[in-house]
């Protein structure tokens, strides 16, 4: 019978002519990422030039500079050309892998994305894996549940925790056990990644690091858990009244085995893309977590250069951040076509 069956799936992926489903599948999905990368990279250029604010005047506001020396920064910057003329550099630039020279920090924006995407992977990278294991447990309990005390307690949290502002609570949460209310001392650090008293030594800067990390990646945490609880609470709702769960029962199964190898792996399936979605993100990181809780990472680096506007640095940003989800949107397309039979048979 397992020959059958595996049989049956290969033949879904060579059609007539020998030819193989699977690369068709594979070839349409990897042309739609480039026509999309593409797309991302021409509206990059235009998307930031209709924001209000003149580069210049910005970053001379303050100075004594006289209006010649404005006139040579933005020749040096290369405002003062056609918009025709910087699209062509600004393309072509993009095309060899350079994004250019920050106006603001006068250095190569791929160095600086380099440096800044550290920080960003281990904030948001934690996150998001504590988020998906939390998540999705949490969730498969509660559709399990359906009605009782666990269900209506830890729905309506995650619901209160989607709907918050992500900003309003990290303030909440600075406010509460950074700086101290009350009689609840501050115990972590306000901002920043690392404490420039911390004691020497690789023990000492991993735990320093840690120190600085917890607030924020609870903050990021609070939020995406509770997506991940609601989606799959709601996916596998969906599956507990299907035929193959009452045959599985009826076969004298627990409930906990028919739980774990029947009704979860098929209410994954709306979930992994919502993972992979959430693994494209943790490059672009959390701009609003990053910027309340000072983390060097690469959303504090998009506001500073939204402040300007940084025009290479904020082209450059954002096409590294869309190709980021433009690949995991890819991989998870991938995914689904191994674990949904659906899929195999389109």
């Amino acid at each position: 019978m397992s020959a059958l069956i595996e049989a049956d799936l290969l033949a879904g992926d060579v059609d007539e002519g020998g030819g193989s489903g699977f690369g068709r599948y594979l070839a349409t999905k990897i042309g739609g990422a480039l026509v999309s990368l593409i797309l991302v990279i021409l509206s990059g250029f235009f998307l930031f030039r209709i924001l209000p604010g003149d580069p210049v005047g910005e970053l001379t506001h303050g100075a004594a500079v006289s209006a010649a020396q404005k006139e040579h920064l933005r020749h040096q910057f290369g405002l003062d050309r056609p918009w025709y003329g910087q699209f062509w550099s600004y393309l072509t630039s993009v095309l060899r892998g350079d994004f250019g020279t920050s106006f603001k920090y006068s250095r190569p924006v791929s160095h600086m994305i380099e440096d800044r995407l550290g920080a960003t992977i281990l904030l948001v990278g934690s996150a998001t894996v504590l988020a998906i294991v939390i998540g999705v447990w949490l969730g498969t309990r509660a559709a399990w549940k359906q009605g009782s005390a666990f269900d209506k307690t830890h729905t309506s949290i995650a619901l209160t925790l989607w709907s918050v502002p992500t900003f309003w609570l990290g303030l909440i949460l600075l406010m509460v056990f950074a700086v101290g209310v009350g009689p609840i001392p501050g115990m972590f650090p306000t901002g920043g990644m690392t404490s420039p008293t911390a004691p020497p030594g690789f023990f000492n800067h991993i735990w320093d690091v840690f120190h600085h990390l917890v607030l924020p990646c609870i903050t990021l945490v609070a939020v995406v858990y509770a997506q991940n609880l609601l989606v799959m609470r709601s996916s596998l709702l969906d599956e507990m009244g299907s035929d193959y769960l009452v045959t599985a029962r009826a076969k004298g199964l627990r409930d906990d085995v028919v739980r774990r190898r029947h009704a979860v792996p098929n209410a994954l399936l709306p979930t992994v893309t919502l993972i992979f979605l959430q693994l494209g993100f943790v490059v672009s990181g959390a701009v609003t977590v990053e910027v309340v809780f000072s983390w060097p990472g690469l959303g504090s680096l998009l506001y500073d250069g939204i402040n300007v506007p940084d025009q290479p640095l904020l082209q450059g940003t954002f096409i590294v951040f869309s190709a980021a989800v433009i690949v995991m949107n890819v991989l998870a397309d991938i995914v689904y076509r191994f674990i949904d039979p659906r899929v195999r048979a389109v």
